[in-house]
């Protein structure tokens, strides 16, 4: 079974922009945003997604979930906000955090090469390591094609079980063409980043984001798969394509520390509000990371555009949010994103959605839940 082509355009773990939606006027008494709940009961009414779920962390509020839909189709047991899920490419966040960590401490440079902390890993087909920093990586402004694209047409069934090794997706990526434009949304750049922590601190990657960011931050219920096909712990299932195939146990090796981190909507919302809070990196360092570039419109919309990890997006009611999205091939999409007033959203569906209308909606549930106005202000 192969991807149908729209689908593989939206796992690339950007969510595609649309233009901001009508601001909302009404005023939020901390219970529920206005608006919120139709937006996800239409996710899973008129846009037929199989389920969806919202936190909601306010400064002043608190906290607030809302649910509609189905966690399994096959048993009918409701959508939780509380459910693990695969979080796709906000793990790059993750993962950008780490390796400013370490540039914070000294342990290496931002503005180094590739070749640098990889020798000869990078070489050929007009590829050239010397040519490439580590910023470049974390920015997508390295010119490297995406190892996804080399999956394209690869058989499901195969793909969601095989075992792919880092250095086998920086291969593939290498026998691909260059991408046009200078920024170019690419997982492989996130492989290479994992590969230089590794070689920095002699350890794994994803052991290095585990002690440096999930245990400090004490997220319970964020964790690596490694090799294993199975979500431990309550989770959504996830489906994908318009039959609804389940695409639960997969392997996620593919996106690695680019996209294969399990997690739920409170600790990601937990992590993105220490990191722009301060409490991972320096002042100077989280500045870097905020800096941004224009990014591809067709990924990230007409104003999208993307620092060290983290996206930005304009807002409705004025002003942009920060955060990530991600989704993966089983079906399992999110967005999380913080508003300048401190208000985030972790916003997840457990099916890949297939129309430009979905997506659209997806984005404008967002919208909704960080432009509502507190009923005191």
């Amino acid at each position: 079974m192969k991807i149908p082509a729209l689908l593989l355009a939206l796992l690339t773990g950007v969510a595609v922009a649309a233009s901001p939606p009508t601001s909302h006027a009404a005023t939020w008494d901390c219970e529920v945003p206005p608006g919120l709940r139709p937006a996800l009961d239409e996710l899973t009414g008129r846009h037929r997604l199989a389920g969806a779920a919202v936190e909601v962390a306010d400064p002043t509020c608190g906290r607030w979930t809302y649910k509609s839909g189905q966690a399994d189709l096959r048993t009918g047991r409701p959508m939780s906000a509380e459910d693990r899920l695969r979080i796709g490419s906000i793990t790059k966040t993750f993962t950008a955090a780490t390796v400013l960590q370490l540039a914070d401490r000294g342990g290496l440079s931002l503005d180094a090469s590739v070749e640098h902390y990889l020798p000869g890993l990078v070489q050929g087909n007009g590829y050239d390591g010397h040519d490439i920093t580590v910023r470049e990586l974390l920015q997508h402004t390295s010119g490297l094609p995406d190892h996804g694209d080399s999956l394209a047409a690869a058989d499901i069934d195969w793909l969601r079980h095989h075992r792919f090794t880092p250095r086998e997706l920086v291969k593939r990526a290498l026998k691909l063409p260059p991408p046009k434009g200078t920024w170019h949304y690419s997982t492989t750049n996130y492989i290479l980043a994992g590969l230089v922590i590794e070689k920095v601190t002699g350890h794994s990657a994803e052991k290095e984001i585990s002690r440096r960011i999930i245990k400090p931050l004490k997220l319970r219920d964020t964790y690596w798969p490694g090799n294993s096909e199975h979500i431990l712990g309550p989770h959504s299932r996830s489906y994908f394509t318009t039959e609804r195939v389940d695409g639960t146990e997969w392997n996620t090796s593919a996106g690695g520390v680019g996209g294969a981190l399990i997690s739920t909507p409170r600790d990601v919302n937990k992590f993105f509000a220490a990191l722009l809070n301060g409490r991972l990196l320096s002042a100077s360092r989280l500045a870097e990371m905020r800096n941004t570039v224009p990014g591809d419109p067709d990924r990230l919309g007409p104003d999208g555009r993307y620092g060290l990890g983290l996206i930005t997006s304009p807002l409705s009611c004025g002003g942009h949010w920060t955060g990530h999205t991600g989704s993966v091939r089983g079906g399992h999409n999110n967005i999380s994103a913080v508003a300048s007033d401190g208000r985030q959203v972790t916003l997840v569906i457990n099916e890949s959605p297939t129309t430009d209308a979905s997506t659209t909606a997806l984005i404008a549930a967002v919208d909704t839940a960080l432009c509502a106005k507190r009923a005191s202000g």
